[in-house]
C-alpha cells in the first residue's frame, strides 16, 4: 500500500520505518525531508501554510504533527491549519484513504479517576481545546477516520525524567499523582496496526500502556535502577487532583499487543539505550 505520513518527527519517522519494513511505500511530509531515512521518500512542505501534493493512489494517511510552540496560536497553526491543509489536499484528489490523526489524552483535561474513549472531553487549556477542535474537524469531514489519543510518550533519547533523578533534582508529591504513558515504539506500532490490521476501526482509541501509575513510583523505580538516592518528597502537593487513569481496553480488543506494557519494561529499554531517537 501507499502510505502518506503528514509529519515525520520522531514518532512519525518510527511509524514510517515500520510501514516500510512491512513492504509499504512511504511518503513523508516535513519541512526538512533530507533528514528522513532512505526508505522513506520525502516531500518538503510546511503544512501550517501549504497543501501537500497527495498521490492519487494513497491508501493510508497518518497525520502526526508536532507544534513548534506550546501556545493556542501554535497549536491552531499546527493541528488545526495543518490538519485542514492535509484534508483539503485529499479532497482535491477525490480519494478516500484510511486516515489516522494522532491526538492526545490532554483532551480530557484534569479529570480525576478512571476514563476511557466514552468519557466526554474536557480540555483544561487553550492548547487542548485546539486538539479537540482538530478532532471535531477531522470527523466532520471524514467520519470514518481514527483519532489516536496518546498519553505521555517516552522512549529513546527522551531522558529528562531520568536526568532529573540522576542529578538529584527530581521531587515527588506527598500524595498520589497519576500519570499515563506509552513507549514511542508502541505508539508507532499502534499507528501501523490500526491503519493496516483492523477491518472496521472505531473513531477514537486511547494510546496508553497497561498501567496508569503514581509519578512517584516511576521516579523511585528509576532511582533504584540508577543506584541513586530516591527523590525528595515535597512539603505540599502541587495544585490539582490525583489525575486521570486511562484505560486501553479498546486498543487491546482490536488485537494490538504491547512490546512495553508498563513503565518498568519501557524505562529499562531506555536505560539500556535500546533504539534511537529520530531527528
Amino acid at each position: 500500500m501507499r502510505v502518506l505520513l503528514a509529519g515525520c518527527g520522531d514518532l512519525g519517522t518510527e511509524a514510517g520505518l515500520r510501514f516500510a519494513a512491512a513492504g509499504h511505500h512511504v511518503l513523508g511530509l516535513r519541512r526538512t525531508p533530507d533528514l528522513l531515512p532512505e526508505n522513506i521518500e520525502g516531500q518538503a512542505v510546511d503544512l501550517t501554510r501549504e497543501r501537500p501534493a497527495v498521490p492519487g493512489d494513497t491508501d493510508i494517511v497518518v497525520i502526526v504533527l508536532t507544534a513548534d510552540r506550546r501556545t493556542a496560536a501554535g497549536y491552531r497553526s499546527t493541528y488545526l491549519d495543518g490538519l485542514t491543509n492535509v484534508l483539503d489536499a485529499i479532497d482535491e484528489r477525490g480519494i478516500r484513504p484510511r486516515i489516522l490523526f494522532v491526538s492526545s489524552t490532554a483532551v480530557y483535561g484534569d479529570i480525576d479517576g478512571v476514563i476511557d474513549e466514552n468519557t466526554p472531553t474536557a480540555p483544561a487549556s487553550a492548547t487542548a481545546e485546539m486538539l479537540v477542535a482538530a478532532e471535531e474537524r477531522l470527523h466532520s469531514r471524514f467520519p470514518e477516520a481514527i483519532a489516536l489519543r496518546l498519553a505521555g510518550i517516552y522512549g529513546p533519547g527522551r531522558t529528562s525524567l531520568i536526568d532529573r533523578v540522576r542529578d538529584g533534582t527530581a521531587t515527588v508529591d506527598p500524595g498520589p499523582k497519576y500519570t499515563n504513558r506509552i513507549h514511542r515504539d508502541d505508539a508507532a506500532s499502534a499507528i501501523v496496526h490500526l491503519t493496516t490490521a483492523v477491518e472496521s476501526p472505531a473513531p477514537v482509541y486511547m494510546g496508553v500502556d497497561h498501567e496508569p501509575v503514581d509519578r512517584a513510583r516511576i521516579l523511585r523505580f528509576l532511582a533504584e535502577e540508577l543506584g541513586t538516592a530516591p527523590p525528595a518528597v515535597r512539603d505540599s502537593a502541587e495544585p490539582g487532583g490525583t489525575g486521570k487513569r486511562c484505560r486501553n481496553d479498546r486498543l487491546l480488543e482490536s488485537g494490538f499487543r504491547f512490546t512495553y506494557p508498563d513503565y518498568r519494561a519501557g524505562y529499562r529499554a531506555v536505560l539500556a539505550e535500546r533504539g534511537a531517537r529520530h531527528r
